[in-house]
C-alpha cells in the first residue's frame, strides 16, 4: 500500500468536459503562446544574481525566485484575457476556480534548484485540466529551444524552430536492462519510501540522479525507461502525463491509480519494467 494520500488534491475534480480535436488545437496553440511569454519573462533572470526565498518550513528547503512568480503572474494574465471562464492552479499563487470545468495546471519553472544554480534542467509546465485527467501538457525548456508537447494528438518534440519530430518510449525487456531516474534522494518522503525506491534500484541497470521534469520528457523520447519519485504536486505532474501517455509509456501512483494529484509518482515507457517496479514499490508498508 502507498505511504501517503496524494498532496493537496486542490484540482476540481468534475465530470471530463468534452474537447474536439480542433478546440484541442486551439489550446496547443495557446499554450505554445504562452510558454513563448513565460520563456522571455524568465531568461531575463536566468544566470543572474537572484534573492531566493525558502518556502518551506524547518530544515526543508523548497526555494522560490522572483523569476518563478514574476513567470506565472505573466501566465495567469494571459489564460485570464484568453479564457476567463477556465480555472488556474500554479505552483506559487494557488487556485482560481473557473465555471466550465477546465483548468490550466502551471509550473512557472519546475526545477528550480536548477534555475538558481545556472544549470538547465528547468522548464516550464502549462497543462489543461478537462475535470478527470490532463489533456495537454508542455514542457518548455526555452534556453536550449526545447518543446515537447503531448495531447490525443501525439507527443512531439519542437526544437529550435525545426519540424516537429515525434517522440515513442523504447521497449525494454525488465528491470535488469532498466535506467532508472529520480530527481533526488530528497523527494522521497522518510525511510519506508526511500526503501521501496532502493528495492527497485536493485533490481536496476543503472540509477541517474537529477533531472525534475526533463526525465519524463527523456523517457517519452526513448533515452531512459523508469522514473520513480515522491511528495510531487498536481502542478508538477500534470503536463508530464500526456507527454507520457502520448508517447506510448504509462504513468501512475505507486499502486497504480490516476498520477493527476501528484504524489508518489511511477512513469515508464515498456509495461515490463512499469509491473516489475509497481510490485516492488507495493511491498512498501502502508
Amino acid at each position: 500500500m502507498p505511504l501517503n494520500a496524494p498532496l493537496d488534491p486542490v484540482l476540481p475534480k468534475t465530470p471530463a468536459v468534452t474537447v474536439d480535436a480542433a478546440a484541442l488545437e486551439e489550446f496547443a496553440r495557446f499554450a505554445g503562446g504562452l510558454a513563448d511569454a513565460a520563456g522571455r519573462e524568465i531568461l531575463s533572470y536566468f544566470r543572474s544574481e537572484l534573492e531566493v526565498e525558502n518556502k518551506a518550513a524547518g530544515s526543508d528547503y523548497n526555494p522560490v525566485t522572483l523569476a518563478d512568480r514574476a513567470a506565472e503572474t505573466v501566465l495567469r494574465q494571459m489564460i485570464h484575457e484568453a479564457y476567463p471562464d477556465h480555472g488556474v492552479l500554479g505552483e506559487e499563487f494557488g487556485l482560481e476556480p473557473g465555471d466550465t470545468g477546465l483548468t490550466w495546471v502551471i509550473d512557472p519553472i519546475d526545477g528550480t534548484r536548477s534555475f538558481m544554480s545556472g544549470l538547465l534542467h528547468w522548464a516550464t509546465l502549462i497543462a489543461l485540466y478537462d475535470g478527470e485527467k490532463p489533456l495537454l501538457g508542455v514542457v518548455d525548456q526555452p534556453y536550449v529551444g526545447e518543446r515537447f508537447i503531448g495531447s490525443p494528438l501525439g507527443a512531439r518534440l519542437v526544437r529550435h524552430g525545426d519540424a516537429p519530430a515525434p517522440l515513442c518510449v523504447r521497449p525494454c525487456q525488465g528491470l535488469e536492462s532498466a535506467i532508472l531516474c529520480a530527481t533526488g534522494r530528497h523527494v522521497f518522503a522518510g525511510d519506508a519510501e526511500l526503501a521501496a525506491f532502493d528495492r527497485v534500484a536493485a533490481k536496476s541497470r543503472m540509477v541517474h540522479y537529477g533531472g525534475d521534469c526533463y526525465l519524463y520528457c527523456m523517457l517519452a523520447a526513448g533515452r531512459m525507461d523508469l522514473v520513480i519519485e515522491s511528495t510531487l504536486g498536481p502542478h508538477d505532474v500534470q503536463a508530464l502525463i500526456p507527454l507520457v501517455e502520448a508517447a506510448g509509456g504509462i504513468i501512475t501512483d505507486w499502486s497504480g491509480r490516476p498520477a493527476v494529484d501528484g504524489g508518489q509518482i511511477v512513469a515508464a515507457g515498456d509495461r515490463r519494467v512499469y509491473e516489475q517496479a509497481i510490485r516492488l514499490l507495493s511491498d512498501a508498508p502502508g
